[in-house]
């Protein structure tokens, strides 16, 4: 290890910082000059996942602003600093109060190129000072505005524009995201600002570079670690006796029954040593409830009955990891044979299709066509029984973003994708397979290796 980099296969308990992680700003100056408009506003909090892209701010939980203006001529507060490049492409964020250092810290040091022959967060082989801007990484000079803290965020945003446009734009026109809020919205048109939507932070958002493959991979060997355990639990688990005669037994671990909860917790206890998070996303079904894509509740889990986990923590600076087995303990060979065997070749014809140019839509069509040869309906409808949902979905600082397999577009390198097939029967259960996978210059890598089978093993 190297570069301040956290190992995650170093024993519990032993912590190494990540070096910060920046956003490459020039798509947005470069959506902002195609448009013709005069700068990009986005308004939001730390929950507003393309925000806290653009600013790497993590910190509050009241709204601020962003606003990016090609070639500003004038500098913004910057509390005290200023980056001496008035001809540059800016940045600006608009703090709430109390978060003017954590902003300074996050968005301003965070975004600067390192200049110690060792290489910036996105993995180039040398510093880079980029002569004249400060040592901004992508040549767009940050600052933080401390002005009226008070005011709306939408306000805030408004005078920010205002200052760095002054009069070259009777009218500014502003390219916002589609989710920017209405009352942020309403100020800035009150303002005499144009507004115009774009897709631009999605589709940067949508290629991630080396450092944050790097996050990505990290979480995903923490859902690995975590899937491990839960395997382990099931393959030592055993039928209880039926003593009754009226109920089928489940299964017993440990001197207790075993439910969804209880292997839920024993999966995030995993997820938490690792240092990430289950953000409430460990994904437990058994049975019938292994048919519910978002089961999260409370069910015994007996033999002979499928078990889906689907794991997805956030890690490091807010990226997910997202993997899915299945598992079915003292099985008799049935419809969860069946169905598991169609799954693991629908995943295998999926993958097959997973490079560069690829049309998004090919990788969906190879699993349904997969799954049909099995006679498994490919088209079925939520609580029907066969394939219900599309072939997998973009992983980033949000769980599910850009691409979906089931839309428009090709694969390009750099996108994360998720390849996870299934098969569901309400009143049997369900099977689903999931990888999480980058697309490379000339295929693509699976982020974390994890076993398979439905007959768990004890895999620690």
């Amino acid at each position: 290890m190297g570069d301040g980099e956290s190992d995650d296969t170093a024993p519990v308990g032993r912590v190494s910082a990540l070096r910060p992680i920046g956003t490459d700003l020039t798509p947005i100056v470069e959506a902002v000059e195609a448009a013709g408009a005069d700068a990009f506003v986005a308004v939001g909090d730390r929950f507003d996942d393309d925000l806290r892209y653009l600013t790497r701010f993590s910190g509050p939980d009241r709204p601020y602003a962003l606003v990016v203006i090609p070639n500003g001529e004038s500098d913004a507060e910057s509390g005290g600093e200023s980056d001496g490049d008035q001809d540059a492409d800016r940045a600006v964020c608009c703090a709430p109060g109390l978060f003017a250092e954590q902003a300074e810290r996050e968005f301003v040091a965070g975004a600067r190129a390192r200049i110690d022959g060792e290489g910036d967060d996105r993995g180039d082989s040398e510093g880079d000072d980029r002569d004249g801007v400060a040592g901004f990484r992508d040549g767009v000079a940050r600052a933080v505005e401390t002005e009226n803290v008070g005011d709306h965020a939408g306000e805030r945003a408004a005078a920010a524009v205002e200052e760095l446009v002054g009069e070259s734009a009777a009218e500014p026109t502003l390219l916002v995201p589609p989710s920017i809020p209405h009352d942020a919205a309403v100020y800035l048109e009150r303002a005499g600002n144009r507004l115009a939507s774009t897709d631009a932070v999605a589709t940067a958002r949508a290629e991630k570079t080396d450092a944050e493959i790097d996050r990505l991979r990290r979480a995903q060997r923490a859902a690995a670690a975590g899937m491990a355990r839960a395997e382990t639990v099931l393959a030592e688990s055993e039928a209880s006796e039926d003593t009754e005669g009226t109920v089928k037994p489940g299964l017993r671990w440990d001197g207790a029954s075993l439910t969804t909860a209880r292997l839920r917790r024993e999966i995030n206890a995993v997820l938490a040593a690792r240092g990430v998070r289950d953000a409430g996303n460990t994904v437990i079904g058994a049975g019938p409830s292994a048919a519910d894509l978002h089961f999260v509740g409370d069910e015994p889990i007996r033999p002979g009955e499928t078990v889906l986990l689907d794991v997805s923590p956030r890690g490091p600076d807010g990226y997910y990891g997202d993997m899915t087995r299945t598992f079915v303990v003292d099985g008799d060979g049935g419809w969860e044979r069946r169905a598991y065997v169609a799954v693991e070749a629908a995943r295998e014809a999926a993958l097959a299709e997973v490079e560069p140019g690829v049309p998004a839509k090919t990788v969906h069509g190879e699993a349904a066509a997969e799954l049909a040869a099995y006679g498994f309906d490919p088209n079925a409808g939520e609580g029907e029984a066969g394939f219900t949902h599309g072939t997998g979905h973009g992983v980033g600082v949000s769980l599910h973003e850009s691409p979906s397999l089931s839309g428009g577009g090709e694969l390009r390198p750099g996108h994360v994708v998720t390849i996870e097939p299934g098969v569901y029967d309400p009143g049997v259960g369900g099977v689903r397979l999931e990888d999480l996978v980058v697309v490379t210059g000339d295929g693509h890598e699976i982020l974390a290796e994890y076993p398979f089978g439905i007959v768990p093993e004890k895999r620690e």
